[in-house]
């Protein structure tokens, strides 16, 4: 230490840094070298902050000096495991210490640690040995050891024994073995190179697996510490088996009874043989000898159980006992024998079975009853009760069963048959036995009714009514007729014919064969034929064949082909003659009517009327459905004498139709002028027979008549001295006169003896204040009939 303090004050005084650094270097150096090692022990387990040292007290320095320089410890490695107190000097341990943890694998355990002064620096070595504490008892590796020992071992045989561990040294490590008592083996100690110790079993007395297959065993191994520690193992003692038994059966024969419908699979019996030994030694398999081939196939065994169960369909009938040898065999090879026999007992397990001999598959549908369709026959596997059988037909058929010889039967019909309610007969015969669990079998016989032509064609229709256009093409299709026969094949294939009648043309429609098409042979006039009919036969292909009849009506249906024919005025007669009106005609004036006519019918008659031309365009006007022709304005001083009308008749067909009518019209100043003026312009011409003469009587009667209505109102009037009224017509004139013009007009009806039948001349209608009637030409008739109503004069008579 002096030599230290020396160096280091010398070091101070040069000023050379460099030789301080290497003066620094060699005081450390001298330090290490003349340092003294501080040697302490500590045992292990210790509590935390437990003592160590004193180490100022060690060192010879007070424990200010050691504050002062600032005295530190410091252990080897990376953790610290002291602690000096610079206060008072003691070194402590930090934590507590395990030898086994810090040198596990080292008898001694020595800790290295530097005490470092500052002010001048210094560096003492240190160390402490961990002294070891017996903490840990011997341990085995396992719980449990096992042996697995032949039991035909010899005795003397030694088997080694796992060693224990001791974590503790010295006399605290393990020291001895020791074995629980048994009778069959003791412990041998040694001692291997290392100087660790090991035991051994050595088998004293032979061992007997039959007797005892295991002995448990408890090994003890012991240290040497105070007080000693010990640690345990169960030592397990396998006997391993020698094949020195013969497998043995509990019954020499077994005995079975056994139903002979027993399902597979069913256990039939279980053979067992015992064997002491074990393992392969006294594992036993069994298998059939001296067993036939019928026994193996009916019977399966279990080579591992020594189950018997059924392989296949036991049959009393076949065999009613079955005896099989099985055979028990060890791992060893040594082997024993056992007889099973089985007693097949009879049960009704056959069901009757049909055999059909011969089957008429198809039959006329007017087969006669009784006759035979099908022969078949019955059998039973079964005998007695079981083997009896019956039989019966399914549902309510026309069939019937009866029995013959040797469990044969009939199928034979029972009623008449008829292929249109039934075409076919599934036939469903039942075949049961009389055992005590009754048993049946079912077959089926298709059989098939054949056609005979007992059913005539039906028409859908009674009547068929078919229309047909007018004018239509020749062989045009206008429908069908459909007739249907319920037989089949060819009784059912139908031909269509017309009926043709005696006497009559033949008629303008064709029907096919085959499909029952209609056809129009020709084209149809409306206007000549409007409907006819004609009867239709339907025929079967059967023979004999059977037919039916049906009404066909064609209606013929009309087509605009005929234009309005013009019935008055006449297309031939002079339009010069014309139709003559008053110059005082005024509006509303009935001058003709044109009367016109369409062969058509419906739609296509309905006729129209118009004015196409006319001298005087607003002077007349016609009625569009009358066809009156009336003035459309009173007539003019300025209006030409004579007027020429051309009248369009049109109907309303698609496309329509029209004609039309000419009228000529004389305007005249007077009655006299006018029925001059006609004298004059009308050839004379001969009287037209009987008719004239009694249009010339007619007029006459309603000329009397109105004359004494006329009379009649003039006396009235006289009566009534203020009151002026018209005069009121009797029915009986009103009804005779008034045609088809309206009350309210009166005409004057010119007959000259040059006139035609039925021509008519409408003048004008007569004011009620004429006074008398004016005398009628040479070879005519006047009658004057006033009207009711002045006010209705203008009224068109639509």
């Amino acid at each position: 230490g002096w030599l230290f303090w020396r160096l280091m004050a010398c070091g101070r005084r040069s000023k050379d840094s460099k030789r301080q650094v290497i003066l620094f270097i060699l005081c450390v150096c001298v330090c290490q070298s003349g340092a003294e090692t501080l040697r302490y022990s500590l045992a292990e387990e210790m509590e935390k902050d437990s003592f160590v040292a004193n180490i100022a007290k060690d060192l010879g320095v007070s424990p200010g000096q050691l504050a002062a320089r600032k005295a530190r410890v410091v252990s080897e490695g990376n953790e610290q495991l002291f602690r000096l107190n610079q206060n008072t000097g003691v070194l402590t341990a930090k934590e507590s210490l395990d030898r086994e943890e810090i040198c596990p694998q080292s008898d001694t355990c020595t800790l290295f640690f530097k005490i470092f002064f500052e002010n001048p620096l210094q560096l003492i070595r240190g160390e402490v040995e961990v002294r070891d504490v017996n903490d840990n008892s011997p341990v085995f590796p396992e719980k449990e050891m096992v042996l697995e020992i032949l039991e035909t071992t010899s005795p003397g045989s030694r088997f080694l024994l796992e060693s224990a561990q001791d974590k503790d040294v010295g006399s605290n490590g393990l020291q001895n073995y020791s074995l629980g008592s048994n009778s069959h083996f003791s412990l041998a100690l040694g001692t291997g190179k290392g100087g660790a110790k090991y035991a051994e079993l050595v088998l004293e007395r032979q061992l007997d697996r039959e007797e005892q297959r295991q002995l448990n065993l408890l090994l003890t191994a012991t240290d040497g510490g105070s007080p000693p520690r010990s640690g345990t193992a169960q030592v397990r003692i396998v006997v391993l088996d020698a094949n020195d038994n013969i497998p043995v059966f509990g019954r020499e024969v077994y005995e079975v009874r056994l139903a002979e419908n027993s399902p597979p699979k069913q256990l039939v019996v279980r053979v067992a043989a015992a064997d002491p030994d074990e393992g392969s030694n006294g594992k036993v398999r069994y298998a059939f000898t001296q067993t036939s081939e019928r026994s193996r196939q009916l019977f399966e065994l279990n080579p591992a159980t020594g189950e018997i169960r059924v392989a296949g369909n036991l049959d009393f009938e076949e065999a009613e006992n079955h005896e099989m040898a099985v055979r028990a065999t060890d791992g060893g090879g040594l082997s024993a024998h056992c007889k099973v026999q089985v007693e097949v007992l009879d049960v009704n397990d056959n069901a009757p079975e049909i055999a059909l001999t011969s089957l008429t598959a198809s039959i006329p549908e007017d087969a006669p009853p009784r006759t035979v369709v099908a022969l078949f026959s019955v059998r039973d596997r079964d005998s007695g009760e079981n083997g009896r059988t019956t039989c019966a037909i399914d549902g309510d058929l026309p069939f019937s069963l009866t029995p013959t010889f040797d469990n044969y039967y009939e199928l034979r019909t029972n009623a008449a048959l008829d292929r249109e309610k039934t075409a076919e007969y599934n036939i469903t015969i039942t075949a049961m036995d009389w055992g005590t669990t009754r048993l049946s079998s079912r077959e089926s016989i298709f059989v098939q009714i054949s056609d005979v032509n007992d059913n005539p064609p039906e028409f859908t229709q009674e009547i068929y009514t078919m229309s047909v256009t007018e004018n239509n093409s020749a062989m045009l299709r206008i429908g069908s007729v459909n007739a249907t026969d319920t037989d089949a094949g060819k009784n059912a294939r139908v031909n269509y014919a017309l009926v043709r009648q005696e006497g009559k043309e033949q008629p303008d429609v064709s029907v096919n064969s085959e499909n029952g098409d209609v056809y129009i042979l020709r084209p149809l006039d409306y206007e000549e034929v409007r409907a006819f009919e004609v009867a239709v036969r339907a025929t079967d292909g059967g023979s004999p064949p059977l037919s039916a009849q049906a009404v066909l009506r064609v209606v013929v249906r009309d087509e605009n082909d005929n234009a309005p024919v013009v019935l008055h005025p006449p297309p031939d007669s002079s339009a010069a003659a014309g139709e003559l009106v008053p110059r005082w005609a005024r509006a509303g004036y009935l001058v003709a009517k044109v009367v016109a006519v369409d062969a058509d019918a419906g739609q296509n008659a309905w006729l129209s009327y118009e004015l196409a031309k006319a001298t005087e365009p607003g002077l007349f006007r016609v009625g569009l459905h009358s066809g009156e022709v009336r003035t459309a304005r009173a007539v003019a001083e300025r209006d030409a004498p004579r007027q020429r009308l051309v009248v369009l008749v049109r109907d309303r067909g698609q496309p329509p139709r029209s004609a039309t009518a000419t009228l000529g019209i004389a305007l005249v100043d007077g009655f006299s002028d006018a029925h001059l003026r006609v004298s004059e312009e009308a050839p004379a011409a001969e009287p037209d027979g009987p008719l004239t003469l009694y249009l010339i009587v007619c007029l006459a009667c309603v000329s009397a008549l109105f004359l004494a209505t006329a009379v009649a109102a003039v006396v009235r009037r006289a009566r009534r001295s203020e009151a002026e009224t018209l005069p009121t017509f009797p029915k009986a004139a009103t009804e005779s006169n008034a045609g088809s013009l309206p009350r309210s007009y009166v005409y004057d009806v010119c007959f000259a003896a040059g006139t035609v039948n039925s021509e008519f001349r409408f003048l004008r209608p007569l004011f009620p204040c004429l006074p008398a009637e004016l005398p009628p030409g040479p070879g005519e008739q006047r009658s004057s009939v006033c009207s009711q109503d002045a006010a209705n004069l203008g009224e068109e008579g639509d």
